[in-house]
């Protein structure tokens, strides 16, 4: 068992730095450093040098590559490791808040306590439950986001919303700089907004069965109308030809007393009664029919079709909600449909630009700080907590939240890795927990030896998809919903994350030895 947990222990010194996958089939260079046969080769058949992707060191030869038959026979032991039954259920797994007073191996937390604030497992949290100073925190599920809930001037928990500033704030605050505002409890606000938000949706049905009703009303009225004149015309129609038959009859009745006349062999009887058959009705007599409309088809169904095409732009909205903390009660949003078009997608231009302060030794900074450059030699950027010390990657400085945003990259080179990640990405280390899309933390795309792929939580789903140096990025912070595109005279859809977002996210590359990445600068004019 110990020997399985070193070997888990050293799970990242099996992992390719190009590839960021376990080594397959793995090979050892004269320098000491250990890639995947296929990545190696396909690395250097792409390079006028060979060198290593890692240190750099320069071969004046090609070394002639063998499976590290040793190594490989490790890492067939570290996956069996990998995919051995999960720890009993009191020790800490992954997605599980680990207890902050365990020392050596963790157990799993069952409750947080907002007072403290910290989380503890079954055995710590007993204090809690015996010491009568202790009874009086507030325990809640386990929560692995204690600071967030803590006030960032006093270090204490957020207990009051104060209406006037409408904000969380602590005891503290409230006697220093919210005295005299109007303040409630966190769930007396919250219920509030809840209710607020069970009278907006009531409000919304009243309007919309109001719609439905007029638009009810007002078909029952015109049908009864066209009934009304159907029944008024046939009506006429009826009479007419009533009037008709008997016109016929005495056409009939006059035709045969002409015909007997016509037949006579008394010249003064035909004379005489001639001009009395053969007098026709006045014009007054004449029939007429005309049919009659008292509204207009035409403006009717001119009026119908815009009221269908607001009604369908509508339905094509989509009802988003998002809570913007644990403490605040969801907000909705009516929301447009996904942009399809260029111009309809530069209409959320976001500019960014990259953050020095994250930025790995090896990466250069250039072009505005909008451009990065991985190049062999260091540069010697300052200390700073959120600079990445192992891998080469750099976030922006812009924390993207609560809204959409686009913004478009120039690629160059043969591997890169573009993506998204909340600020508690971790900086130190080689461990996947450090990488773009190999955690629950971030989202990324990569491009790697003429394949796409996306990852999150370590999770890869492989694109197929034609190479564009060019990629479009689309965030609805709201929706959770984060597309990537491949931009030419065509917007190709690549891959779309759909999620719940719950920080604000950073955008950030990982870029491959001698490859570049190129924030566009876009306004919604270029085409």
């Amino acid at each position: 068992m110990m020997a399985e947990a070193q070997l888990c222990g050293l799970h990242d010194e099996f992992t390719c730095s190009v590839c960021l996958d376990t080594l397959t089939d793995p090979v050892s260079i004269p320098c000491g450093h250990n890639f995947c046969l296929k990545c190696l080769s396909n690395y250097w058949d792409q390079s006028q040098e060979c060198s290593c992707p890692q240190c750099r060191h320069t071969f004046m030869l090609r070394p002639e590559l063998k499976r590290n038959n040793l190594l490989n026979e490790v890492i067939k032991k570290l996956k069996k490791t990998t995919l051995s039954p999960p720890p009993p259920q009191n020790y800490v797994g992954p997605g599980d808040v680990e207890c902050d007073f365990c020392t050596g191996k963790k157990f799993r937390a069952v409750k947080s306590c907002l007072t403290c604030p910290a989380s503890y497992c079954q055995t710590h949290l007993q204090p809690h439950y015996e010491v009568a100073i202790l009874k009086h925190h507030k325990l809640v599920d386990p929560d692995r986001n204690l600071k967030e809930k803590l006030c960032e001037k006093h270090q204490k928990s957020l207990e009051i919303f104060c209406k006037t500033d409408d904000s969380c704030i602590c005891m503290m605050c409230v006697v220093t700089g919210h005295n005299g505002h109007k303040t409630v409890e966190l769930e007396t606000e919250r219920e509030e907004k809840q209710m607020s938000v069970v009278r907006e949706v009531e409000e919304n049905e009243k309007s919309f069965t109001a719609l439905i009703r007029c638009i009810e009303e007002a078909n029952r009225k015109l049908t009864e109308r066209i009934r009304e004149q159907e029944k008024r015309e046939m009506e006429k129609a009826e009479g007419v030809m009533e009037q008709l038959e008997k016109e016929i009859e005495e056409m009939k009745r006059r035709e045969a007393e002409l015909k007997e006349l016509s037949e006579t062999k008394d010249h003064l009887h035909f004379l005489q009664t001639f001009s009395s058959r053969c007098v026709l009705p006045a014009d007054g007599d004449s029939l007429s029919f005309t049919v009659t409309a008292d509204f207009s088809s035409e403006d009717l169904r001119k009026e119908l079709s815009g009221l269908t095409k607001s009604l369908e732009k509508i339905s094509q909205w989509v009802i988003m909600t998002w809570t913007p903390s644990d403490h605040e009660a969801p907000v909705f949003a009516l929301q447009p449909p996904e942009p399809q078009s260029r111009d309809e997608f530069l209409k959320y231009f976001c500019p960014l630009t990259l953050d020095i302060n994250t930025a790995h030794r090896v990466l250069r900074l250039s072009e505005g700080i909008r451009k990065v450059t991985r190049e062999g030699t260091k540069t010697e950027y300052a200390d700073h907590p959120d600079r990445f010390d192992c891998r080469p990657q750099v976030l922006c400085r812009e924390a993207l939240t609560g809204t959409r945003c686009y913004w478009e990259v120039e690629c160059n080179g043969v591997f890169m890795v573009i993506g998204v990640a909340y600020k508690g990405l971790s900086r130190n280390g080689g461990s996947g927990e450090c990488i773009l899309g190999y955690n629950d933390k971030s989202w990324s795309l990569q491009w790697f030896n003429s394949q796409y792929s996306v990852r999150h939580n370590n999770i890869k789903t492989a694109i197929s998809a034609p190479y564009s140096p060019r990629i479009g990025v689309y965030l609805d912070w709201p929706a959770g919903s984060l597309s990537f595109y491949s931009v030419s005279h065509t917007m190709t859809l690549l891959h779309r994350f759909n999620t719940s977002f719950t920080e604000p996210l950073y955008p950030g590359f990982y870029v491959g030895p001698d490859c570049s990445v190129t924030i566009s600068h876009l306004t919604p004019c270029d085409h």
